[in-house]
């Protein structure tokens, strides 16, 4: 045990030198000494971190392991890339294992991936791999793509033609020049990746096309048949998986880390030293990637599914597939009596709602599902759970076949393909039909239920979803218990000026393995920035007079901007009611979120200022984040109102009402804090060098008159505060 907390203070130290020796290699040097602040907590936390095969005691138990998870705040300027990155990957190299980091967008991954790994790798003592890892379906299938731009050899039988009877369908709902259009877009992709000009990366493309183009070439898991594949030597995706095998560090995102838990894409995360960047991101992705729903009005695919399972099943002399008939039969009479049943307690609800407003919406009141939907549910668990059963013994027999006879490998691929197309969705209708089953007893947590109703032509879908509504216990239950070493940052992880709301919404709260280091920003923000509390006469929440008088008071303010700025609106109507209020000649002036893309806005911002001209931008909640305009390119930031994001969503209502059902009060434990730290990106696109001098205005007068709006101001910067009556 000595032995190992020796090595535990070399590792430390080493890691330490190693972060030293990169910044002194650095042009431009200056020290910092919030970075290697940073940087010191990173080299204890990974280096105490218990990883791989524990050894026994004396006694022969297996020794619990030591967890170390460090979650640091580092304010803008802190340079804290390189405070992870060097340390990490020195003691990664050192004790044999590797790193994973983690980042909520992909901006931040091409960062790394393309800017700051290479300039540490050229700095670094030690030479050290890395790889960009992304989802499987962000790569084309070959064999898909060649079926659709018709470069694939004609199949033997027409039945084992993967895509007729989708493509037939979709077909018959388009009109004919997007068709051809679209065999033109999937014959140029597949001439361009056959002649080596294209690397089956979406991303790469010139123009990445639009979902819906995409998803028939997409790779998917469940369609894949691997190194049994006939195309699988030419394959996007296991090329890129094989750079990653090599590779001691490995740059993915919170999608990907959450959704191949135990799947064996990425470095077990018992044995990696991890680093989840964006960390503030985390619980988000964790309640999408859990929640599932299902669809009970299109259900032809059930027959589809069927009718394969059966012929495959056949030809592989599989026993398992005599129920597949009860088991399709059961389950779409099952769903449509669920159809029925939603719309006779909820359809006078949905039917009541705007369809311009989107599909429908009607929420299950703690979660307690009407008496008439439990038995039906609980039917197409079991019909679902049967059907799966069948499915994964004709998908092992495939898998059998393919071993014993590669000569057919095409034939048999194709196979394995039509029953992995449609089996994700049997896979989700059985989650669906579980969690809305699942009861919370008394006390206990429930999930979210809810219904939408919405149409498609003239076709009336119902759909049914459900999820969990605390992040926090799905990220312990899945995520911390596989974690040995962690460092989760982010220049926002404080709320309200501490660290308690994310650690409940991460599931660390109360883990003696987390402790939390905030590093402030090196930036003088009194000297170098205002923030100016503009007030309005009109109270906030009156949305008609506060807007009116907003966006006099912003017309005023923006006039007198000289060169950049950024102007970010709660809803698009608000946004909509400024635009329509410019004045002629500053309409030349404005650059509006959505009227072009967000590249050539940014690019034509960036011109203009340039030239020495004002350029203002109209942006929402997404050009409120990861925006990084320093200098001239933005010397104000205007808020129009505070960015709160009330739970009116299926999962924050039912969070909310739990809340108040067990005392607690969901503004000010959910709505406050998450909106302080929104609050903070929004002002932390002000200041972003430190050279330079910003105002940021906010129109909202609740922040300085309120007492929620001074737990906001502990949140943000220390600017200079200047406070303006009404216009």
């Amino acid at each position: 045990m000595r032995h190992y907390c020796m090595s535990q203070q070399v590792w430390a130290a080493q890691a330490l030198e190693s972060f030293d020796a990169v910044v002194q290699a650095t042009e431009g040097f200056r020290s910092r000494p919030g970075q290697r602040l940073m940087a010191e907590q990173v080299a204890r936390t990974f280096s105490s971190a218990t990883l791989g095969k524990v050894d026994a005691d004396e006694d022969g138990c297996e020794a619990a392991p030591t967890r170390s998870i460090a979650v640091i705040q580092a304010g803008t300027g802190v340079g804290k890339s390189l405070a992870y990155c060097a340390p990490a990957i020195a003691l990664a190299l050192a004790r044999g294992t590797r790193v994973l980091i983690s980042t909520a967008t992909v901006a931040l991954q091409e960062q790394l991936v393309n800017k700051d790994l290479p300039a540490l790798a050229a700095r670094m003592h030690q030479p050290f791999k890395f790889a960009l890892a992304k989802g499987r379906g962000r790569y084309v299938c070959k064999l898909k793509l060649d079926r659709l731009a018709g470069t694939g050899e004609a199949e033997e039988e027409a039945d084992d033609d993967l895509f007729a009877e989708e493509e037939a369908a979709a077909r018959a709902k388009r009109p004919r020049h997007e068709t051809e259009a679209r065999m033109q877009f999937y014959s140029t992709m597949a001439q361009t990746l056959s002649k080596g000009a294209w690397d089956g990366d979406r991303d790469s493309l010139d123009t990445p096309p639009e979902p819906e183009v995409w998803s028939p070439v997409a790779a998917e898991g469940a369609s894949c048949t691997g190194k049994h594949c006939p195309a699988f030597s030419q394959c996007t995706y296991y090329d890129k998986r094989k750079e990653l095998v090599g590779a001691q560090v490995i740059v993915a995102n919170h999608d990907l880390l959450l959704s191949s838990l135990g799947a064996r894409v990425l470095p077990e995360l018992d044995n990696c030293l991890l680093v989840l960047d964006e960390a503030h991101h985390l619980p988000a992705t964790a309640l999408d990637q859990f929640a599932c729903s299902m669809d009970l009005s299109r259900i032809t695919w059930i027959e589809r599914l069927a009718s394969r399972g059966l012929r495959i099943g056949a030809l592989l002399e599989v026993e398992e597939i005599a129920d597949i008939p009860k088991h399709s039969a059961q389950l779409r009479q099952t769903l449509q009596d669920l159809a029925r049943i939603v719309m006779d307690v909820y359809g006078a609800q949905l039917k009541s709602q705007p369809s311009a407003w989107g599909p429908a919406r009607v929420r299950v009141p703690r979660g307690e599902l009407p008496e008439p939907l439990i038995a039906p549910l609980g039917l197409l668990a079991a019909s679902a759970d049967g059907f799966l059963e069948a499915l994964r013994a004709i998908s092992k027999a495939l898998r059998a076949e393919m071993r014993d006879k590669p000569d057919e490998a095409k034939r048999l691929s194709t196979l394995y393909a039509q029953i992995g197309m449609l089996a994700p969705r049997l896979e989700e209708l059985h989650a669906t039909a579980q969690l809305l089953l699942q009861d919370a007893p008394e006390g206990a947590v429930p999930a979210a239920k809810w219904f939408t109703l919405e149409t498609d032509g003239d076709f009336i879908v119902v759909k049914a979803h459900a999820s969990p509504i605390l992040p926090g216990t799905t990220l312990r239950n899945h995520l911390w218990s596989a974690v040995r070493g962690a460092v989760l940052t982010s220049a926002t992880l404080t709320s309200c000026g501490n660290f308690d709301f994310f650690l409940r919404e991460a599931g660390l709260h109360g883990d003696e393995a987390a402790t939390t280091l905030e590093v402030p920003s090196p930036f003088n923000y009194a000297a170098q920035g205002t923030l100016v509390a503009a007030e309005t006469r009109a109270e906030p929440k009156n949305a008609t007079q506060f807007t009116a008088e907003m966006v006099d008071a912003l017309l005023h303010d923006i006039a007198r901007v000289e060169y950049g700025a950024l102007v970010l609106f709660t809803s698009r109507e608000q946004m909509r009611q400024a635009v329509d209020a410019l004045p002629t000649a500053m309409r030349s002036v404005v650059l509006v979120q959505n009227a072009l893309p967000r590249t050539q806005l940014l690019k034509r911002h960036r011109e203009r200022v340039e030239n020495g001209e004002p350029s203002v931008i109209f942006g929402m909640q997404s050009f409120g984040e990861g925006l990084d305009l320093p200098g001239r390119l933005c010397e104000s930031v205007f808020i129009t109102k505070l960015p709160f994001a009330p739970p009116d969503d299926p999962v924050g209502e039912a969070r909310a009402e739990w809340l108040r059902a067990v005392g607690r009060d969901p503004f000010s434990e959910l709505v406050v804090p998450a909106t302080a730290i929104r609050l903070a990106q929004w002002v932390g696109r002000a200041i972003r060098t430190e050279e330079d001098q910003a105002h940021v205005y906010c129109y909202d007068k609740r922040l300085t008159r309120t007492s929620y709006g001074q737990r906001l101001l502990k949140g943000l910067p220390p600017f200079a505060l200047q406070q303006r009556a009404a216009l």
